[in-house]
């Protein structure tokens, strides 16, 4: 009744009454779509290739510019003294020479063709100085901060590292290896033969893409010898790529192995630094397969190569002889009967001559230790072994991130060798973490998130006690980028149903603040396909904030096929994608009908990708489900896709072309009715864009309606300053005017 009263009387009393009112808090900014993807990033700073130097006594990360987030620079910070210091300006040293097409597209393979300035960078083994790639050519960058020029040339200098001696830098050029030696600057070609259909020192294009093997030679660790890919593109089939740009178009003859054709015939050979004594390893009998993984033995002394069959379900350890080339199997990873076997880059050479391994033999990625035959399992359980960071030979022990204390999270976990199975967590709870450590396993680089707070990252000693912030990125400091927003934040929440297969699947979910009585559209965004988990209690990005301020429930959810949850949960989609996924993503959506906050004629879906396949099958198995469907970059028919990604999970074409028929979205294009926007970049060199205009064409004869953007000159990756708020204002309005078209019905 009081506050009533007071009311009342300030109303009454007018404008004298209200300049005795305490002023108003200011309202908190609202977030737009140019904000979101404007500078400096909302997430603040977000550094990426962290690395300790060798002796452990700088960090050096790539840092974005707080005026221009897509341009890296090199920084160092001492570990003693916490004091950090720019390395290498891009702008300043980078000559912004344009980059070949060759460099191009290896920055497309590793999913960076946005970023500009500095992309990669390599330590020399002493710690005194960095290789710096830049603008397609080489620099040496000096702690000082005095920078040498390496090349400088028209053709890009690929795969560049400096040896493990310290001696050479190499790097691919026109399709042959060079080596400069470092003492003398004398650059030699010690490869002979490449060019046109021969590559030497490259990997192939479904390595790059498919495969997560970026080079095609290697250094032994004593610099005396190099292991040198040599591949042959001549089998592969030509596919007439058009890059549509916005002012002409550039067509390429791109060699691309399309499911059930042929592949690249390899190679691979020993040879000293000048190129001299070149032996050839003997990979088998069988033209026929992949070569996965290629380590040198601590001492030098021998190889080990992992070969692939082609139906990816066999993985051949090799070791082999660099004097001869001869080689012996040590072991054979061996998939099930529906099943395939995963690669990974958990091979572990020790100095005793044992082996630390990854392996999904019992059913889980776990770690396991190989000597002389003999296997000894070191972790076990149901849980999930993502990657080792680093390993104390010494102290015999291994630090490993892994999901044991929950799916939704990743930890930094060590185990030691004598002790099978006996787990330390060294991260806390709440999170989801990375890591990566030093030569010697003493330190420990530490990047995490969680739902309100974006990437932080610290150095930690080998226990995991936290020694300094490299970038504490805290939310709560009011100078940070997000801090203003923060009253608007809305937290995730998570859960689980019981899907189709009787399997528990785990959602997450953003709400407006809900109001009692009140029904919200659903923006439901997918993925869906297998090697990624998308459910987690990482930070999940400002656009998702965004979509709930305007109103909708932002909500995914992880099917079958995922991965992070056993082999029996991914190998559901064995020769059968676009089916178990399906389900339980359409299962979600009924899920949240039963939801009283949730407008069941409003739940919408989008996917990208894998996910831009998934919103086309979504639509033509459950019309009506949703009230319009974004599908961008999709594939539509996995025949056009790759052989290693596609084969690995499809089978080959020419032996089970039922599979492909039933998985492909033409077939069922004509039993779309709900709103449907197809989306795609006009020089996309994964998903080409045949795909798309293979549904189109299909609609268009059938008179399936569908709306179309086309974005002129980019890739399978849609972005940049201006064409990313384009993209989500395009997504957006489609989705506002669908769910307002089906109101009115």
């Amino acid at each position: 009744m009081l506050k009533w009263a007071v009311g009342l009387a300030l109303l009454a009393s007018g404008g004298a009454a209200m300049a005795q009112h305490e002023p108003e808090a200011p309202s908190p900014p609202a977030l737009t779509l140019e904000r979101v993807f404007g500078s400096p990033d909302l997430a603040g700073s977000t550094p990426r290739a962290l690395r300790l130097s060798p002796d452990g006594k700088f960090v050096t990360v790539l840092r974005n510019r707080a005026d221009e987030r897509e341009r890296y620079d090199l920084w160092a910070m001492d570990t003693a003294s916490g004091e950090w210091r720019m390395l290498v300006d891009s702008e300043r040293v980078g000559t912004g020479a344009a980059l070949s097409e060759e460099e191009r597209m290896q920055r497309e393979r590793a999913r960076i063709g946005g970023v500009k300035g500095i992309v990669a960078y390599d330590w020399a083994p002493d710690g005194q100085n960095i290789l710096v790639p830049l603008d397609g050519d080489l620099y040496l960058a000096a702690l000082d901060g005095s920078v040498r020029r390496l090349t400088e040339t028209e053709a890009s200098e690929l795969n560049p590292v400096i040896s493990p001696g310290g001696g050479y830098v190499s790097f691919v050029r026109d399709q042959n290896l060079v080596v400069v030696d470092l003492a003398t600057g004398a650059e030699r070609q010690v490869t002979e033969g490449g060019g046109g259909m021969i590559h030497f020192g490259e990997a192939e294009f479904v390595a790059q893409e498919e495969m997560g093997r970026s080079t095609g030679y290697w250094w032994s660790p004593n610099d005396r010898l190099i292991a040198v890919q040599r591949f042959d593109e001549s089998p592969v089939e030509v596919v007439t790529r058009s890059a549509i740009g916005a002012e002409g178009t550039r067509v390429y003859d791109q060699r691309y192995p399309k499911a059930g054709t042929d592949n690249v015939l390899v190679e691979l050979y020993v040879m000293r630094p000048d190129g001299s004594g070149r032996v050839k390893v003997d990979l088998g009998t069988n033209p026929d397969i992949y070569l996965a993984r290629v380590d040198w033995t601590p001492d030098g002394s021998a190889l080990l190569v992992q070969r692939q069959n082609r139906a990816q379900t066999e993985l051949d350890v090799l070791r082999v002889d660099p004097q001869t080339g001869a080689s012996t199997v040590l072991f054979t990873e061996r998939a099930g009967a529906r099943s395939w076997v995963n690669l990974h880059d958990a091979l572990h050479p020790m100095d005793d001559g044992s082996l630390i391994w990854w392996s999904e033999r019992d059913g889980h990625g776990h770690l396991y230790r190989w000597s002389d035959g003999n296997w000894t399992q070191l972790t076990s359980g149901d849980w999930e072994v993502a990657y080792v960071a680093g390993i104390d030979e010494q102290r015999g022990r291994i630090y490993f991130l892994a999901n044991k204390d929950g799916v939704l999270e990743r930890h930094l976990y060590t185990v030691d060798i004598a002790q099978p199975n006996a787990v330390t967590r060294l991260t806390e709870t709440g999170w989801w973490n990375s890591a990566s450590m030093d030569q010697s396993a003493s330190r420990i680089i530490v990047s995490r998130s969680n739902t309100g707070q974006p990437q932080q990252v610290y150095l930690a000693d080998a226990s995991g006690q936290r020694l300094s912030w490299i970038e504490e990125n805290d939310v709560d400091n009011p100078e940070h980028p997000y801090h203003s927003y923060l009253p608007s934040h809305r937290e995730k929440r998570f859960g689980t149903i019981t899907g189709p297969g009787g399997q528990t699947l785990h959602w997450e979910m953003i709400t407006p603040e809900l109001e009692p009585g009140k029904r919200y559209p659903v923006f439901f965004q997918h993925y869906g396909g297998p090697g990624a988990q998308t459910v987690t209690r990482a930070w999940g990005g400002t656009l998702q904030q965004y979509l709930v301020d305007r109103g909708y429930i932002w909500f995914q959810i992880d099917n079958r096929g995922s991965a992070n949850r056993g082999k029996e949960f991914e190998d559901a989609i064995y020769r059968a994608m676009g089916t178990v996924e399906v389900e339980d993503q359409i299962a979600g959506a009924e899920y949240l009908k039963t939801l009283d906050f949730v407008d069941p004629d409003a739940i919408t879906t989008y996917g990208w990708s894998y996910g831009g396949y998934m919103t086309l099958k979504m639509l033509e198995e459950a019309p009506g489900t949703f009230a319009a469907g974004v599908s961008g970059a999709p594939v539509s028919k996995w025949e056009l896709y790759d052989t290693h990604y596609t084969e690995r999970y499809m089978g080959d074409p020419r032996e089970v072309p039922e599979a492909y028929v039933a998985s492909n979205t033409v077939e069922n294009a004509t039993r779309i009715s709900d709103p449907l926007l197809l989306i795609h970049g006009m020089a996309d060199d994964n998903v080409v864009l045949e795909h798309s205009t293979v549904m189109m064409a299909r609609m268009q004869a059938a008179g399936v309606p569908f709306e179309l953007m086309l974005y002129p000159g980019h890739t399978h990756r849609v972005g940049g300053p201006g064409v990313s708020v384009h993209l989500w204002n395009t997504i957006l309005d489609f989705l506002d005017r669908s769910i307002a078209d089906d109101g009115e019905e």
